[in-house]
């Protein structure tokens, strides 16, 4: 076959080359579920073969789409956004798709008018809204519109739901920090209104009172300052503290850098822990325990989901992923001065 036929080369021939129907082959090349490795292999050989390249804009027209997914976000900087994003930005691009990303600083105005700003531009919106009902976000889009809610709460439109199992992980970490020998243990909480932080406060609520202990919980708002101001508080208050456990990891750095500036030793007087796992969680020193969420492949996981729907695959309304206790020095029992255990007493430090 001359130069000219090679780049003359169609769909068709490429399914002819590979001996399958053109309607396989358009599923490989839109990367569609459920195609067998053996098809998908034979198609990608006969394209090469050819030099054959999927026409994405010729796609886009005959499927009446735009390529693009529209992602809205509570906030567009920090190290949790740039890593969902990050792994959001790799799966589009293994998909063919670009994203048009859009944020909403408060409430539930400015989600309605982000999503407003995307209709028609879109193929579908990966929603991150913990603070707001779903039910009156998505009131406002149209049903048509395929819409993957990240992290929110429960929504009763039947729109599919990728969420992070909040609860189990604060569990797990208090169970880790009981573990270790600790019994005062202080809970730094999310945002107010934000569901992420209320699932967090309810599991550290819950596994305190099965071990025994009492609850105590401070408000936060996920950054770093909040962390930081726990510190000083439960420094005036002089309160019994052994463990600090901050909803996210920047609050936990916060505390960390409070607690080395009053001079307090980490973990040997005070434990901290955290939860998510950014990439500075196990930079900075000591490293800090976390709840590991893999953030970017959350994100990967939402295009992907979100992409199901948009190609009309049907989809479980809900998927749940577990995060995983990371141990790191901040809490590392070795590392402790040598005081007892107890038995369930409380034996935390006296805030200086």
């Amino acid at each position: 076959m001359n130069d000219k036929a090679f780049a003359q080369a169609t769909i068709r021939d490429v399914a002819r080359e590979a001996g399958a129907s053109v309607a396989s082959v358009s599923r490989v090349f839109n990367r569609l579920p459920n195609v067998r490795p053996e098809l998908k292999a034979r198609v990608e050989a006969a394209a090469r073969k050819l030099n054959y390249v999927p026409h994405a804009g010729a796609r886009n027209l005959s499927l009446a789409r735009t390529g693009v997914i529209g992602v809205v976000l509570p906030d567009l900087h920090g190290e949790f956004f740039s890593e969902i994003l990050r792994g959001m930005e790799r799966e589009a691009a293994m998909r063919g798709r670009h994203l048009l990303l859009s944020n909403m600083h408060m409430g539930l105005g400015d989600g309605i008018e982000a999503l407003r700003n995307m209709r028609g531009r879109v193929d579908g919106l990966i929603v991150m809204a913990p603070h707001i009902d779903p039910d009156l976000l998505f009131a406002h889009l149209p049903a048509s519109i395929p819409a993957i809610l990240l992290n929110g709460p429960e929504n009763r439109q039947g729109r599919p739901e990728l969420r992070i199992d909040n609860a189990a992980g604060a569990r797990t970490m208090v169970e880790h920090l009981v573990a270790t020998g600790r019994r005062a243990i202080v809970h730094i909480a999310g945002s107010q209104g934000n569901i992420e932080a209320a699932e967090r406060a309810r599991g550290y609520s819950e596994a305190m009172i099965s071990a025994g202990l009492d609850p105590v919980i401070l408000p936060g708002n996920f950054d770093e300052e909040s962390g930081h101001l726990a510190v000083r508080h439960l420094q005036m208050q002089r309160t019994d503290v052994d463990a600090i456990f901050a909803a996210n990891d920047m609050m936990a750095i916060g505390a960390l850098v409070a607690l080395r500036d009053m001079g307090i030793d980490v973990p040997g007087q005070i434990a901290v822990a955290g939860f998510d796992n950014i990439p500075l969680a196990r930079l900075i020193s000591p490293g800090l325990t976390t709840m590991a969420v893999d953030i970017a492949d959350l994100g990967a996981r939402a295009v992907n989901r979100l992409s199901a729907v948009i190609d009309g695959e049907n989809v479980p309304q809900t998927e749940l992923r577990h995060p995983s206790l990371i141990v790191r020095n901040s809490t590392n029992k070795q590392q402790r001065n040598d005081r007892p255990e107890g038995n369930g007493d409380k034996t935390g430090e006296q805030m200086p």
